[in-house]
């Protein structure tokens, strides 16, 4: 049966209506989750294995039958691994439908239905008895449940609902023990994506709002790839602490932890990093940590993985700090989230960071990030300086965007600003600058700005709902309007992506759950920050599609064909997509690569936009000798806004 799915389109602003068939949302949930990157960590899966085995060890060592309690199951790759081990049975609870499913159909697939039942139920449902769930206890507790922050998918009242109801006291567990690491750090390139910060146009300095400045901001994790952000970004003030051990019984009440310290150095404590350890036995021999890489004595024998990365809190306000000064870092966490403040001694920590100014809910960290980016900031304003006049009718078309509050500041006669939701509106209004709020007192626009930003883009050519726009806008423009950027250039590069190399094909993973991983849509492109993914350049960059922002979106759809020829040896994963954006005839600005690409293929990518990735079906092995090439054909659809994409690599 085929059902409806109305989706709005971010590059045309309308809502689309497509046809699909019955499974779509079952396979759209499993490809788009993180369940092929775990079931692909190797040390992830091995040293789960090594746990599992030692734990059904120890238990048969008692003379006890092995019966397995498997929370969050997934695919059901633990309890067969538990079964494998030796284990005499395995209740396997899933509560996500889709997947508990899929993970009846894998246990069946593997001749494993004997041993391993699934139970599609919330473990907190879960029941004992002749006729519950579970015929007796378990006495051997498996679980996944953690995320980047650890306990941000419920680990905490699932641990402790389990050990009340559903396992023997005293069971062996895998993970045993977690520990959770923190760092107090000055680092300016992380506080700029908590805090906006003042700056400076034509002399005049722009400060935050100070509902803004004052705001302790959300309480949500910044999870990022903690091992592409150099250790000369920022500057450590005290020691690496153990924060939290959880291998203490485990509570979900809110509790709060310190740690008290000497600072290191003299700078502004501003940020925590943190991230874990899981022990997988007492002894603490088979350890899984999520450590950034250059805490290693060999960055390169990290493990890579992106299901787990590591976390960045920032402190409610910053402090300044003197060496040698005594220091209490005080971590409080509550069921699912961790928040970290500096405490003097005694004094109550003090309750979960709540946003109260509305900026830290309508812009992302890295939002803030980019409003921050002196260098961007410089390269708009020397834009603007260029066609802003005493006379000139500004309209800005972005979301949350400063681009009009600068073009008053030099000198505009009158300022607009489209705002796509009434929140996006009050927190530009407090800006306290005087932009024209009524949209009707005007009839004539000439000059249109845009970054162009919108929070509902995903993919980089999402952003071209300028575009549409400045069509929409195009009665009330001036013969002689000025459009800013005036175009817009789809550019690529075929790249080697190192991430690969850590990832393994799981045993197991010869399963029906393979179908969804295959699914198209996980074949169309995906958005993706680079620069937290290291990946090197096999082809030179090329500019593929220009957009003109001058002329309205055509028509008929614009077409584009052509081959990159591999210029450095390495294995391809796929093509790196981006747009940049002519502000005028002189100043580029381009939300991909940032510097040209170094001889051997380093890349650097924009830390504020997400670029696009088109990954292969297989990897292709470069020679780089230049006989092979990837060839690719580009079809923009103006009547859908989307960019239609086909890349073939082939040899001469």
């Amino acid at each position: 049966m085929k059902t409806f799915c109305g989706r709005a389109n971010p590059a045309t602003g309308a809502l689309d209506w497509v046809e699909e068939s019955e499974e779509y949302d079952y396979h759209q949930e499993i490809a788009r989750s993180c369940y092929a990157d775990m079931l692909h960590d190797h040390d992830r899966n091995e040293k789960y294995f090594q746990g599992i085995r030692a734990a059904v060890s120890r238990v048969k060592a008692r003379g006890e039958k092995v019966i397995v309690l498997d929370i969050g199951t997934g695919t059901g790759l633990l309890s067969m691994m538990a079964v494998t081990a030796g284990a005499d049975y395995c209740y396997a609870v899933e509560v996500f439908k889709p997947m508990a499913d899929a993970a009846f159909r894998i246990v069946k697939k593997n001749g494993f239905s004997d041993k391993i039942k699934i139970i599609n139920k919330h473990s907190t449902e879960v029941t004992v008895g002749l006729d519950g769930d579970m015929q007796t206890r378990a006495n051997v507790l498996v679980t996944e449940l953690f995320d980047t922050e650890l306990i941000g998918e419920g680990a905490l009242p699932s641990y402790e609902h389990a050990h009340l109801n559903l396992v023997q006291e005293g069971c062996e567990a895998v993970p045993h023990r977690a520990t959770v690491y923190a760092q107090l750090v000055e680092s300016e390139q992380l506080w700029s994506w908590a805090q906006l910060q003042p700056m400076e146009v034509d002399g005049c300095k722009l400060l935050p709002p100070p509902a803004v400045s004052h705001c302790a901001g959300a309480h949500s994790v910044c999870d990022i790839q903690l091992s592409q952000v150099s250790p000369h970004r920022f500057t450590p003030l005290g020691p690496l602490c153990t924060i939290v051990d959880f291998s203490k019984p485990v509570s979900s009440a809110p509790q709060s932890h310190s740690s008290s310290f000497p600072a290191q150095s003299s700078g502004r404590a501003q940020v925590v990093l943190s991230w874990w350890d899981i022990d997988m036995d007492p002894s603490g021999s088979i350890v899984c940590s999520m450590a950034p890489s250059w805490t290693y004595p060999d960055p390169q024998s990290a493990p890579w993985r992106d299901h787990w990365m590591q976390s960045v809190y920032f402190l409610p306000v910053e402090r300044r700090v003197a060496e040698g000064e005594e220091l209490s870092l005080t971590v409080s966490h509550d069921d699912y989230s961790l928040w970290y403040s500096l405490q003097p001694d005694g004094e109550a920590p003090p309750c979960r960071p709540c946003c109260v100014c509305q900026a830290h809910l309508v812009w992302t960290r890295t939002r803030f990030g980019e409003l921050n980016d002196r260098q961007r900031t410089q390269s708009y304003v020397r834009a603007l300086r260029s066609v802003v006049k005493p006379d000139s009718v500004c309209v800005g078309v972005s979301d949350g965007s400063l681009l009009p509050v600068f073009a008053h500041m030099l000198g505009a006669k009158k300022v607009f600003s489209l705002e796509s939701s009434g929140m996006l509106k009050q927190v530009i209004e407090q800006v306290r600058v005087p932009i024209t709020k009524a949209f009707t007192s005007f009839k004539s626009i000439s000059v249109l700005i845009g970054e162009p930003y919108f929070s509902t883009s995903l993919l980089p050519w999402h952003s071209l709902y300028f575009w549409y726009c400045r069509t929409a806008l195009v009665r009330l423009l001036t013969p002689n309007a000025t459009i800013l950027p005036c175009s817009a250039t789809l550019c690529m590069v075929a790249v080697d992506l190192f991430i690969s190399a850590h990832s393994q094909q799981c045993t197991f993973l010869t399963l029906p759950a393979q179908q969804s991983l295959d699914f198209r849509e996980s074949h169309e492109s995906e958005p993706q920050p680079l620069w937290e993914y290291p990946c090197r350049a096999l082809t030179q960059p090329r500019a593929v599609m220009t957009f003109d922002f001058l002329q309205c979106v055509p028509e008929q759809p614009i077409r584009c064909q052509g081959s990159l020829p591999f210029t450095r040896r390495g294995r391809c994963h796929g093509v790196a997509l981006w747009m940049e954006y002519q502000l005028n005839d002189d100043i580029k600005v381009s939300m991909g690569l940032t510097r040209p690409v170094s001889e051997e293929g380093a890349c650097e990518w924009s830390l504020h936009r997400k670029q696009g990735v088109y990954f292969f079906r297989s990897p292709w092995e470069s020679s780089g000798d230049g006989r092979a090439s990837v060839s690719y054909s580009f079809t923009f659809e103006p009547s859908i806004g989307d960019i239609k994409m086909d890349f073939t690599v082939a040899s001469q």
